[in-house]
């Protein structure tokens, strides 16, 4: 059945088949927020949402600079899973969880630094600022188990297991929005009850997703080898793709904050009008999402087989399925944005604010979605050196778009974000015909398991390899 499972071609369907989970999972992950927003927007104070969008920012930043326990997890499960190596798959989640129980407890314990940091770089009123420190305090006790979510996730997205992937972050984020709901509505804990509900629901969804992938393991016939988790030659290859996810990470987040603070320095009605309008744009993204982790997934697999047709199939297969769907996502908006805008909040200013702004949430799935595409195919193919050297030049070019657009105020900002996702496409497009030239041939999926299935050695472990290192 595994075998079978490998050698299936790739269709439309299959493709389909495969994001179709992710984006229904995906459809509650921006609920989050809106309910977040929600909740907390029927006080009559602009300030309270403002201070949720600074508090999820920092810990964006924060947590998604962690965001390589996901992307090179999925990544590096893929690959060993097309090459037909069941015990590399099962080390690379638990070299993944152990380093996500590290970091989490090295976040914990400086926390101090971290919101002092924070906050002194996001400069909102006194107001916002004092209820997103509140927020802060209370979120950061999350940090183990975000980071093993982000592990697990990524594990089962490589594997293809979207549907798992599915039901785990079901559990978090229903979890979540019901906690939130409860905690500021019922017990009128206002930032502090949603960041208690997130906390509470991150911890719940890491049992839940280790429990299932326990018995996953058992199911493949895979064995837990702590020695094989600290191979010298596999550490060095994790260590280096997670090194360079994590800089193009940070690069992309400092973009985002950056937006934020901006929007921060105009005052607390434009902060929450574009703290609105960015839950349109992480909407879009996180639906876009299904076929960039399908990207991921299959390129991953063809790249572990040996396979140049199939990285080029997986590519262009999903890639249609996400253009469509970026078109479909900005008609939406633009048809029904004002009233997705009154329902976040109840503020008047802040609603004719985030209305002005609208089209520029019009035109974000648009322009975002080569880049969210190109980031899955390059996580695929473990081309993480290329992500970094792209997401620092795209950082780059948005913040000289931002200075030369200033003079425009809040349309110059978002202008510039635009600005920004058009050169995250563009580096990446650079780089993609090297992508294709490192799959080393075309030999069938599946051809993995002939020879000794050792993840260093033949075919797939050199094009891995190189996709790290060049």
């Amino acid at each position: 059945m595994q075998v079978a499972e490998r050698l299936r071609p790739v269709t439309y369907r299959s493709v389909g088949t495969m994001a179709l989970p992710v984006i229904v999972s995906n459809v509650s992950t921006p609920l989050i927020g809106i309910v977040d927003t929600g909740v907390v927007g029927q006080i009559p104070d602009p300030a309270y949402i403002g201070a949720i969008a600074v508090g999820a920012l920092i810990f964006s930043f924060v947590f998604w600079a962690f965001g390589f326990l996901r992307m090179a997890t999925t990544g590096l499960t893929a690959q060993t899973w097309g090459a037909g190596d069941i015990d590399e798959v099962c080390a690379n989640l638990g070299r993944a969880l152990l380093v996500a129980l590290a970091a989490g407890v090295a976040l914990i314990a400086v926390q101090w630094p971290i919101r002092e940091i924070a906050f002194t770089a996001i400069e909102g009123s006194p107001r916002v600022e004092l209820l997103a420190r509140r927020y802060f305090d209370i979120r950061i006790w999350s940090a183990p188990a975000t980071l093993a979510n982000y592990a697990l996730l990524g594990w089962f997205i490589g594997l293809g297991r979207t549907g798992t992937g599915l039901a785990l972050q079901l559990v978090l984020n229903v979890t979540n929005i019901c906690l939130d709901a409860l905690f500021v509505l019922g017990f009128g804990w206002d930032v502090r009850g949603v960041a208690g509900g997130t906390v509470l629901a991150e911890y719940l969804a890491a049992a839940v997703g280790l429990y299932i992938a326990v018995r996953h393991i058992r199911g493949m016939g895979g064995h837990w080898s702590p020695a094989r988790w600290l191979d010298a030659a596999r550490l060095r290859r994790t260590v280096a793709v997670s090194r360079d996810i994590m800089i193009r990470s940070l690069a992309l987040i400092f973009a985002f904050a950056w937006f934020t603070a901006q929007g921060a320095k105009q005052g607390d009605v434009v902060l929450a009008a574009n703290a609105v309008l960015m839950h349109f744009v992480s909407a879009a993204a996180f639906l876009l999402d299904g076929f960039a982790f399908a990207a991921e997934a299959l390129v991953g697999r063809a790249m572990g087989a040996a396979r140049r047709a199939g990285v080029r199939e997986a590519v262009r297969l999903t890639t249609v399925w996400a253009a469509g769907t970026a078109l479909v996502l900005a008609v939406i908006v633009a048809l029904l944005g004002a009233l997705f805008v009154d329902v976040l909040t109840v503020d008047p200013a802040a609603r004719a604010a985030a209305r002005v702004y609208l089209p520029w949430a019009v035109a974000a799935p648009l322009l975002g979605v080569w880049a969210y595409q190109l980031d899955g195919i390059f996580i695929g193919a473990t081309r993480a050196a290329d992500m970094r050297r792209a997401g620092l030049a795209s950082l780059a070019i948005f913040l000289a778009a931002w200075w030369a657009l200033t003079p425009f105020g809040n349309h110059g900002l978002w202008a510039a974000m635009c600005v920004h996702w058009t050169a995250r496409a563009a580096t990446l497009l650079y780089y993609y015909p090297a992508l294709i030239r490192s799959v080393p041939g075309d030999g069938d999926f599946g051809s993995g398991d002939h020879g000794n299935g050792d993840f260093g050695s033949g075919n797939a472990g050199k094009g891995g390899h190189n996709g790290a290192d060049n």
